[in-house]
């Protein structure tokens, strides 16, 4: 099993379990609209649904259009997230986790869309000036990881270029071993 195998299906099979168990004990154990105060003022578990995406967009169009769309979109997003990850070299670790992460997270809304019409979200966030960000899961958290991740490898990989662009061309670094050219006293005087 290559590398960004391995992590990438770990990566999804931790995320969509846990997602799916998390949102399974919500829909039994917390009524709906019922809040769990975990930290007073800061956090809460509520039992809510949103028929719409991020933010409930879309929340309040026609159920049959809503689940065409938002299952087409997924199922478009899944098509993606495995011709990216089939394209990346087999070492490629960092952004194979990311894509197992956010196909865990996709998955994760796409079977409660399939299972209750909607998304099951359940974690409560008030932050300052009494606002709440809009309730979300495991799956958005997911996500927003692992799209998190892969704006990071693609920094990072552009700083490997840009220093492969200073003169260096070889990505594992200058050589010590001198070349035959530093004879000549033009270079040793460069070098000075």
């Amino acid at each position: 099993m290559s590398p960004k195998l391995r992590v990438f299906v770990i990566s999804l099979v931790i995320v969509l379990p846990l997602d799916q168990a998390t949102k399974q004990w919500i829909v039994e154990k917390i009524h709906y609209a019922d809040r769990i105060e975990i930290i007073p003022g800061l956090f809460d578990l509520t039992h809510v649904r949103n028929a719409g995406g991020a933010f409930s967009f879309f929340a309040d169009g026609p159920h049959e259009q809503r689940m065409v769309f938002f299952i087409g979109t997924t199922l478009i997003a899944i098509v993606l997230l495995l011709v990216f990850y089939r394209n990346l070299e087999s070492e490629e670790v960092l952004p194979a986790t990311a894509l197992g992460v956010v196909l865990g997270g996709a998955l994760g809304n796409l079977t409660d869309r399939l299972r209750y019409g909607e998304v099951v979200d359940f974690l409560d966030v008030h932050l300052w000036g009494g606002y709440t960000w809009p309730t979300f899961n495991v799956a958005d958290s997911a996500i927003v990881i692992g799209v998190t991740l892969l704006v990071l490898e693609i920094f990072l990989n552009r700083e490997k270029e840009e220093g492969n662009q200073d003169g260096n061309t070889d990505p594992s670094g200058p050589s010590d071993t001198p070349d035959s050219s530093s004879d000549s006293p033009a270079a040793a005087n460069s070098t000075l």
